[in-house]
C-alpha cells in the first residue's frame, strides 16, 4: 500500500505521462505552527487539477495558482506564506506559523 505522500506523487508521474504539464509543490521549511510538515507534497497538473497538501484553506488556492505559472514558464518558484506577512491573512495563514513552499515544474 502506498502512503499518502507517494500516491501524490505516483499521480503526478500518471499525469505527466499522459502529456500534462504538471508542477509539485513541496513544503521545505517550517516555523512555529504549521498545518503540514516538511516533506508534504501537492501535485498540479495545466488543467488545475490538484492532488496532495501543502497547507490547508486558501494557502493551496494560491499555490495552485502560482503552479499554473510554473508549469508555463519553467521557472521554479520559492513561496512564502506566514503570519507577518499580510498575505497570511487573505490565504488563511493565520495560526501563527510560517511555511517555505518550493514549486517545480515536472519535465
Amino acid at each position: 500500500m502506498l502512503t499518502r505522500e507517494e500516491d501524490v506523487l505516483a499521480a503526478a508521474e500518471a499525469w505527466r505521462e499522459a502529456g500534462r504539464g504538471v508542477a509539485i509543490a513541496t513544503v521545505v521549511e517550517t516555523w512555529g505552527s504549521a498545518p503540514r510538515p516538511v516533506g508534504s507534497h501537492l501535485a498540479i497538473d495545466s488543467d488545475g487539477n490538484f492532488l496532495g497538501s501543502v497547507s490547508g484553506g486558501c494557502v493551496e488556492g494560491a499555490v495552485v495558482e502560482e503552479a499554473g505559472e510554473v508549469i508555463a514558464s519553467g521557472e521554479p518558484r520559492m513561496l512564502e506564506f506566514g503570519v507577518a506577512d499580510e498575505t497570511a491573512w487573505r490565504v488563511g495563514l493565520s495560526c501563527g506559523g510560517r511555511i517555505k513552499v518550493f514549486v517545480e515544474k515536472l519535465d
